[in-house]
């Protein structure tokens, strides 16, 4: 009985999702598991090896040819094939229908948007916008997804664009700060300036308690004085993640 043989540069490889680049006048392109390059380029991923169906690196995954070396060198600049496979994954173009593509964009402009309104808040009314307006306002300044990033870095972006358009801002944090002795006095005009506003200050002996409100911006910028400038010996606690109105209720 004759034998069939495949040649050794051939791969073959089923229900795949192809990342395909073109460098130095050549096609590369890798075989992955469907839905796993979304979830790698978001940072939900971290395992390589769960988003790889081979650490191979092909010029046509479905006639399952391999690249040759010299050609991965002369188009990346270097051997590590799974380095290689990285910067595919990062750079690449990921090949899907043109609906499943429309799916794809459509999620992520929603998930964008929900980002937005579950951080801001409208500025006159302390309220949440819906997300059907934060949608209607990304599309009235024509933002254009880009899905090599993830929907919060994108999200902060948008934030910023809309800010030109409708009143916006972060939605802010409520904090309680403890200091005692010397810091007490000597931090505690730093610490309020941070706040927009105070809302309490509590005096007991020379223990300070202070509770304000402040932008998300600045909790790192607080989070450092307390624990440095303190040498571990204040307490800063987050009481609520964001300060919104919903009808005549505080939400917390």
């Amino acid at each position: 009985m004759p034998k069939i043989f495949t040649p050794t540069n051939q791969i073959r490889l089923t229900n795949v999702a192809v990342v395909r680049i073109k460098k130095a006048g050549k096609r590369f392109e890798i075989a992955c598991y469907k839905n796993k390059v979304v979830s790698w380029r978001s940072g939900a991923e971290k395992d390589l090896d769960e988003v790889l169906q081979t650490g191979s690196v092909f010029t046509n995954v479905s006639k399952g040819e391999v690249a040759k070396k010299e050609d991965l060198v002369k188009a990346f600049g270097k051997e590590d094939v799974t380095e290689i496979c990285k910067e595919i994954l990062a750079k690449g173009e990921l090949q899907i229908s043109e609906k499943e593509r429309q799916d794809q964009l459509e999620s992520m402009f929603k998930e964008i948007a929900t980002n937005v309104a579950d951080r801001c808040v409208n500025p006159e009314t302390k309220r949440p916008y819906p997300v059907s307006i934060i949608e209607k306002s990304m599309k009235d300044v024509h933002y254009s997804i880009k899905q090599h990033r993830n929907a919060k870095q994108q999200a902060l972006e948008v934030i910023k664009i809309l800010q030109d358009s409708i009143p916006l801002e972060r939605a802010k944090m409520r904090l309680k700060v403890t200091l005692a002795g010397k810091e007490a006095k000597r931090l505690k005009d730093k610490i309020a300036k941070l706040c927009s506003p105070v809302e309490a200050e509590e005096w007991d002996g020379d223990k300070l308690v202070l509770t304000g409100l402040i932008n998300p911006g600045h909790y790192r910028e607080m989070d450092e004085i307390v624990r440095t400038e303190t040498k571990g010996h204040g307490v800063l606690e987050v009481l609520n993640l964001k300060e919104i109105k919903e009808g005549e209720e505080v939400l917390e």
